[in-house]
């Protein structure tokens, strides 16, 4: 079986160096390898049949030291997939909805601790999240468009990672422990097939400070990726998820490739695929696709 080492950096700071390249190249013991995705940014290198690929990540890593740079190592063959399932809060977009909408009844350090918690792991996602939108009673809804107009930002590479994946025939689903009303505004924004979320009850347009039965927690995130492989006659293989909290980590270990994306320790530390510098861009590096391939409309 070969193995494909990717070397990647973020594209708003190239950091594959010719330095790098050769430091590289000398530990895996062979020079003429390297394949570029994008200069500066991103590459491949095709390992020798009897590479020791289980300490090749740690010992580059260790070997580059500082370097911005994310090591990922996978079987060349099958890397590209036809299925992404990926979460909304600080992966798909930079911010976690409930903590601003907290902030708007002046409630956010209380409540981002609470999440903090919820995605290190430390405590149960599912009452916390009951806790937390009992907090929001009497909000009214109408800050969503606001918040939308003022503060949520994509996370850089995302519209591409999406449109890229369905010009070549990928199916993409949001599913996000957040909340309906932002999924499905992220979903159009993006292109993805479908959103799946929380939703918040509410009357006349104002919050009542309870959340839908059932919570869509990291159980349901697992059980939609089992469902969509079914519904789209897919293996297990031909499917990559990615998340950054510990509601993500079922889908990230069972998916053919589960990418942590700058995520919490816990999370990084069980998950196939680390993306501690790149953004959104390096999902589809991982698949080996190549800069001048990407969709960008």
């Amino acid at each position: 079986m070969s193995f494909v080492l990717t070397a990647i950096s973020a594209p708003a700071q190239p950091a594959i160096t010719a330095d790098l390249v050769t430091t590289i190249q000398s530990i895996i013991k062979i020079e003429h390898s390297l394949s570029w995705l994008q200069e500066g940014v991103a590459c491949d290198f095709i390992l020798p049949a009897n590479a020791d690929v289980t300490n090749l990540r740690a010992e580059i890593k260790s070997a580059i030291a500082d370097a911005p740079v994310d090591i990922t190592i996978q079987p060349l063959e099958g890397r590209r997939k036809s299925l992404l399932l990926a979460d909304m809060d600080s992966t798909m977009i930079q911010q976690e909805c409930i903590d601003e909408l907290a902030d708007e009844v002046g409630l956010k350090d209380s409540v981002s601790s609470i999440t903090a918690r919820a995605m290190r792991g430390e405590i149960e996602f599912e009452p916390a999240l009951k806790e937390r939108v009992s907090l929001l009673k009497g909000l009214n809804l109408s800050i969503v468009d606001k918040l939308f107009s003022d503060r949520i930002t994509y996370t850089p590479g995302g519209k591409t990672l999406i449109q890229t994946l369905k010009a070549n025939g990928a199916y993409c689903a949001l599913v996000s422990g957040g909340f309906t009303h932002f999924t499905s505004r992220v979903r159009r924004e993006l292109g993805f097939d479908e959103d799946r979320a929380n939703l918040l009850i509410e009357e006349g347009g104002n919050l009542t400070g309870e959340v839908g039965m059932p919570i869509l927690g990291k159980d349901a995130k697992r059980q939609r990726l089992y469902e969509l492989t079914a519904e789209l006659k897919l293996d297990l293989s031909q499917s990559m998820a990615v998340g950054d909290g510990a509601n993500d980590l079922a889908m990230i270990e069972d998916a053919g490739a589960g990418v942590a994306l700058h995520a919490k320790p816990a999370v990084a530390a069980q998950a196939g695929f680390v993306i501690d510098h790149g953004d959104l861009t390096a999902l589809l590096f991982i698949q080996g696709y190549k800069a001048q391939d990407f969709v960008t409309g």
